[in-house]
């Protein structure tokens, strides 16, 4: 199992909690951690915008990155989501043998 690490930003705390929900129950992410009162400095349709954002970090497998996008693709207020993935390149071998117990 290759686990990778999925970041996810959306606009409160409320919507993060409601996706984590969903991809956790639904076995597409073993645990999302959400960290409030996060700045992001973007540019959007020529405008650089400056707004306070909520951070999502779900763990899963590689294997799930399609249906896990799609899924939050399904369930979040942007038109263009962050969702964007980096491999764990390394990982406590117990935690990452319960997150593939957990997911899929």
């Amino acid at each position: 199992m290759e686990a990778i690490i999925v970041f996810i930003t959306v606009s409160n705390e409320d919507e993060g909690a409601n996706i984590a929900k969903a991809l956790v129950e639904e076995r597409l992410a073993g645990c999302v951690n959400i960290v409030k009162d996060i700045r992001s400095i973007y540019m959007w349709e020529g405008k650089t915008e400056d707004e306070n954002e909520v951070l999502m970090i779900a763990k899963t497998r590689k294997s799930l990155f399609t249906k896990l996008s799609q899924r939050v693709k399904v369930l979040h207020s942007y038109t263009v989501p962050e969702i964007i993935a980096m491999p764990v390149v390394e990982g406590y071998e117990d935690y990452l043998r319960w997150l593939k117990a957990v997911t899929g």
